[in-house]
């Protein structure tokens, strides 16, 4: 029977197929469990999550709204975007990366309001301030991912295009990309390092950026919007971008595959396309299960896991061949649990981790008991991939619900889960098991 957290109780860690729940997150619990194997304490992240929660919720209602106020405008708007439909309302739906973490470094970075993203470096020995990341170019954040290879760049997401952010240190400013304007950055709480937006790529017609991915080696950053069916492929250090179109629906979500070879574009309208990156040719799917909402590839690029709006079923396409290949397959992915005990009849969120070992799963309403709570799934892959459940993570606060969550795919000692929380907090869970640290 899969361990159930306790009501009142936190979620701290797992320790081999055992999620340890105490009474409240602290540091002195951490280093009573886990921290004695890692020689690291994740403290919580606290923000203010009053206006991001109600965001999220009410998008669907505040976009209508604007769009009813503005009249003959909204018409004529409405008569412009006939074949690229606003999809606004199904953002909710989507599983949008609010939370992500450096490749390589400690450091997690996670949309904590409106127009901000908040930094936590806990590589930084002389305090646990975390940075804020705002400024006037930054409205209405979606979307964070730290760019690869390129020490620490991160970007984000947001109305108009997608900011750049890059790290600069006394004696080392971060440099600003040829041809393109300064910005003024944000300085970190606490520490000598300062953030600076060091470039803003504009999107096409001022489009809202919700779906961004890089390519492996950082070279390239794809972007795409709900206002669009379109997406669009940046080589960054030009600041050029090339824009690719299949279908009429607007983009929903994009992924590059780990090894590059491959990309997976999904649409609003049930759509999606694998393509291969060779030649950027496609390969269109369609759903009979919604439109995709959440998505993510398995280690070595042999499949990717999908979960559906309307399906308490996952599904995984498996590549029959090496790439250049699109020959594919889609098979079923269970989860009975998720319907048997906790009632739900959809999954809102899914992540898994860069070992291929641990899947995260939310899901919406069902049983009162269970609402709130992140499943854990134990996952083997022979070839196909099998979840086993083992537990449910519950987070601090008042009726906390997972806002976003996402794993750091390069810790070496084993799976690092982050996870946003309506109630206010970033938290951090470590799951480690035999295969990693564990004696």
């Amino acid at each position: 029977m899969p361990s159930f957290p306790p009501p009142n109780s936190v979620t701290i860690c797992e320790i081999n197929r055992h999620l340890i729940t105490a009474d409240d997150f602290s540091d002195e619990r951490a280093n009573e469990t886990y921290a004695k194997i890692l020689g690291v304490v994740f403290s919580p992240v606290q923000f203010q999550a009053d206006d991001l929660v109600i965001r999220n919720q009410n998008s669907s209602n505040d976009q209508l709204g604007r769009n009813g106020e503005k009249g003959l405008s909204a018409l004529f708007a409405s008569v412009k975007r006939i074949f690229h439909p606003n999809d606004a309302h199904l953002l909710p739906k989507v599983n949008l990366q609010g939370v992500s973490w450096h490749q390589h470094k400690h450091i997690l970075a996670f949309i904590s309001g409106s127009n901000q993203v908040t930094i936590r470096d806990y590589e930084d020995s002389e305090g646990k301030d975390a940075s804020i990341l705002h400024g006037d170019f930054q409205q209405d954040v979606k979307f964070v991912e730290w760019r690869p290879n390129s020490g620490r760049t991160l970007s984000v997401a947001c109305k108009g295009g997608i900011c750049i952010w890059a790290a600069s240190y006394p004696g080392n400013p971060a440099s600003v990309r040829s041809g393109a304007a300064s910005f003024v950055g944000t300085i970190s709480k606490g520490s000598g390092m300062r953030w600076t937006l060091v470039d803003f790529l504009k999107s096409h017609d001022g489009e809202h950026i919700s779906a961004l991915s890089w390519s492996p080696d950082g070279r390239y950053l794809a972007t795409g919007s709900y206002e669009s069916s379109a997406f669009t492929i940046w080589d960054v250090s030009q600041g050029i971008g090339t824009p690719i179109r299949r279908g009429l629906g607007g983009i929903s979500m994009l992924k590059w595959s780990p090894t590059g070879d491959y990309f997976f574009s999904a649409k609003f309208d049930g759509t999606f396309y694998l393509w291969e990156t060779g030649t950027w040719t496609s390969q269109p799917w369609s759903s009979t299960s919604g439109f995709v909402t959440g998505a993510t590839w398995d280690p070595d690029s042999r499949m990717i896991l999908l979960a559906f709006s309307e399906s308490s079923t996952l599904g995984s396409v498996h590549f029959a061949s090496k790439p250049p290949s699109l020959v594919a397959h889609l098979l079923p992915v269970d989860l009975p649990e998720i319907a048997k005990l906790t009632c739900s009849q959809s999954i809102e969120k899914i992540a898994w981790d860069g070992s291929g070992e641990r899947l995260a799963v939310s899901f919406k309403e069902g049983d009162e008991s269970y609402q709130g709570l992140v499943a854990i799934y134990d996952v083997r892959r022979t070839p196909l991939i099998t979840p086993t459940l083992f537990g449910f993570i519950r987070g601090p606060g008042e009726n906390p619900k997972p806002v976003s969550f996402s794993f750091h795919d390069k810790f070496k000692q084993g799976p690092l889960l982050s996870v946003c929380w309506s109630s206010g907090f970033c938290c951090t869970y470590p799951l480690l098991f035999r295969s990693h640290v564990i004696p």
